[in-house]
């Protein structure tokens, strides 16, 4: 992220330039919070929708985000993760990032890993993904989530991982996140490598949060 420093000023304010640069980052920050998930996403999915009946109610509402809607049909199966992609505070970088990101991240999974069928979820919170992992029969949720718009990254995506997902799972502290997976952030290929990292671990050890550690070796390609 870059950082506001060094910038000048103009008498008791900022220069010119600066202050609409500012201006300018606070409305596409803005911008992202209210925008739309793309539609049609450009994978095939399985479109589901939280109890969130819209954006307003969204985001005044936290805790409907966090659940579906009760009218979601979905099959259970038998797998070993379930991706959960969810528009988030952030649909822009849902749209702009997401696609990418599971392409890197299926690559990885394809060989040794049983993949539920991938999850839309509109006007979802990160916790919604226990639910639908939980619904598909999958061990282990990976949530794609956009995250809270700064001033100049409105397009930031989330990675979260949580083992055993669960609905009514509310602490933070049995999932591990990958944050700020953008061009100009963390690279696809860097993030579905840490990812992937972190899951064959928490296959392993049968827990993700607090207790798994990211300790990924470097990716030197």
């Amino acid at each position: 992220m870059n950082a506001r420093i060094g910038l000048g000023q103009a008498g008791s304010g900022l220069p010119t330039r600066a202050h609409l640069e500012f201006q300018l980052d606070h409305a596409r920050a803005r911008d992202a919070v209210h925008c739309a998930l793309a539609d049609p996403f450009p994978l095939p999915h399985l479109a589901l929708h939280s109890a969130a009946p819209d954006r307003a109610t969204y985001l005044r509402r936290p805790d409907l985000g966090r659940r579906l809607n009760l009218q979601a049909v979905i099959h259970p199966g038998d797998f070993d993760v379930a991706i959960i992609v969810c528009d988030g505070l952030s649909p822009l970088a849902i749209t702009r990032h997401a696609p990418h990101l599971i392409e890197k991240i299926t690559e990885r999974l394809k060989d040794d890993w049983t993949l539920a069928p991938l999850t839309v979820v509109r006007q979802a919170r990160v916790a919604v993904g226990d639910e639908v992992a939980h619904k598909l029969g999958a061990r282990m949720a990976v949530v794609l989530i956009g995250e809270r718009p700064g001033l100049s990254s409105p397009d930031s995506l989330g990675i979260y991982l949580t083992w055993n997902p669960k609905p009514g799972r509310t602490t933070d502290a049995e999932r591990n996140c990958i944050s700020n997976v953008r061009e100009e952030g963390l690279s696809y290929s860097l993030a579905a490598h840490k990812l992937y990292y972190l899951m064959t671990h928490a296959r392993t050890s049968q827990l993700t949060g607090v207790q798994l550690k990211e300790d990924a070796p470097l990716l030197l390609s």
